[in-house]
């Protein structure tokens, strides 16, 4: 290995520099974080006497184990095996590819030694990064399409993902879907194969009724293709309504408490609208709340429902005219919304907007505050002094904003303190935004989980390390 590593971030998580070496590639970037890796974006290093000749970037996913309890140690242990094993046994198109493993051998930096590395394919981005940008029912298709076909295959390898979500459905440079992160993945073992045991992980907004209740046993806990399904199901709806889970609550914790309700038939299921009504049809049958009644609803038979629509719709999967006419209905309430908006944010706004000005969007995790718009203050988001010190009350500037308030972005930092949202999204990026006139001062850090667009900017120029 080549290259020094700050091991100084505030959490205890290693952050590595560019040109950092492992193996065959060396660190470019950093991607994203979650609470047991980090994922960098890698490319051939120029050294390796040839052997990179025709090789793509990649995705290097970091799974430290040095400070671990030995049983935590195993737990990321055996989620790197799982993803291992997954990729040797069940590789399919529409799944991943994992290229190589290596293991970290780095007795002078204690925080990196041991580490398990994963060399994968490399995405462009993932399903989260396109909820909110009005996907049109063609294009819907073709992505659900393709993840049934993914899903499918597992399920018929003798897999369940376990950890289905819009961050796992990977989407390549041209477009193509690809199932990602197979770390909580679970083969069927259970008599014939129905079923197989989890670690009691995973992410609170996609887990199925019976999971919140499941006990845990000496195995962990009972995991089935029709978690898959659920999840599915939630994601349909997130698709095509603009990221809006179909369970209401301010938390995953309070949407959890939704899901326990509509289980226990103390509430009926609401979807959303904006949902195509095939789409709202598939998505209520993944939704069953009983495992029962869902697991009728294979990866195939949903695939089987997509494909025969598009035949009677002439391969097209286009809207129709009435969803036509609520798409322009949607775009000028937008408008209106946009125009209003602007009115409200006053000092907010873009400043010294104009051509050429990038610009970013407020992007605030809590449903409850989306759906405001009186600027409460409980709903206010603060903006950093500086992305390298803790985000606490200390390090926040005056000024304030809210979901939908837009700013103009200077540059962006890859890597930063990482911060998680209320959705317990993670990222160590931070953009430098511009405050208004009269601010008192003249720029502040925003998190990129607080960002609802990902817009092109430079780096920004290192920054002094703070202590």
């Amino acid at each position: 290995m080549s290259g020094s590593a700050d091991t100084s971030g505030s959490d205890g998580s290693v952050l590595l520099p560019r040109g950092y070496r492992v193996g065959d590639w060396e660190v470019t970037e950093s991607i994203a974080a979650g609470g047991w890796a980090t994922v960098y974006a890698g490319r051939p290093a120029g050294d390796d006497g040839g052997r990179s000749a025709g090789r793509e970037d990649v995705a290097l996913k970091f799974l430290p184990t040095a400070g671990l309890a030995p049983r935590q140690a195993r737990s990321v242990a055996e989620s790197a095996r799982r993803e291992v094993e997954l990729g040797r046994r069940a590789g399919h198109p529409r799944l991943i590819r994992l290229l190589d493993t290596v293991v970290l051998s780095e007795p002078d930096r204690p925080l990196l030694d041991g580490a398990i590395v994963l060399v994968m394919e490399r995405a462009a981005r993932s399903l989260r990064d396109v909820l909110g940008t009005g996907v049109t029912e063609a294009e819907g298709t073709r992505l659900f399409t393709e993840i049934c076909e993914g899903l499918a295959h597992l399920h018929r390898s003798g897999w369940v993902h376990g950890d289905l979500k819009p961050d796992n459905v990977l989407l390549m440079a041209d477009g193509s879907v690809k199932l990602s992160d197979f770390g909580l993945a679970t083969e069927l073992t259970g008599t014939h194969g129905t079923h197989g045991y989890a670690p009691p992980m995973g992410t609170m907004d996609y887990l199925p009724p019976e999971r919140w209740k499941a006990p845990l046993g000496e195995h962990g806990v009972e995991s089935r293709p029709s978690a898959d399904i659920w999840a599915l199901g939630i994601m349909i709806h997130e698709v095509f309504a603009s990221g809006v889970s179909p369970f209401p609550g301010a938390t995953p914790m309070a949407r959890g408490a939704a899901v326990q309700e509509y289980a226990e038939g103390r509430a009926v299921l609401r979807l959303d609208h904006a949902v195509p009504p095939f789409w709202r049809a598939l998505a209520a049958d993944c939704l069953a709340p009983a495992h029962a009644v869902r697991a009728a609803h294979t990866a195939e038979s949903l695939l089987a429902r997509i494909t025969a629509r598009q035949s009677v719709a002439g391969g097209t999967g286009g809207p129709s005219a009435p969803r036509r006419r609520a798409a322009v209905r949607a775009a000028l309430a937008a408008v209106v919304a946009c125009g209003a908006a602007a009115a409200a944010i006053g000092a907010y706004a873009v400043r010294d907007g104009g051509p050429g000005t990038v610009s970013v969007r407020v992007f605030n995790a809590e449903q409850a505050c989306r759906d405001r718009t009186d600027r409460d203050p409980q709903c206010s988001l603060g903006l950093a002094i500086h992305p390298l010190l803790p985000y606490t009350s200390e390090n926040v500037v005056p000024t304030r904003v809210w979901h939908g308030d837009v700013l103009a972005v200077d540059c962006r930092l890859p890597q930063g303190i990482p911060i998680i949202d209320e959705a317990d999204r993670q990222s160590a990026e931070w953009f430098r935004v511009r405050l208004p006139r009269g601010s008192a001062r003249s720029v502040a850090w925003l998190p990129a989980v607080r960002a609802k667009d990902r817009p092109e900017v430079p780096r920004c120029p290192p920054l002094t390390p703070v202590r």
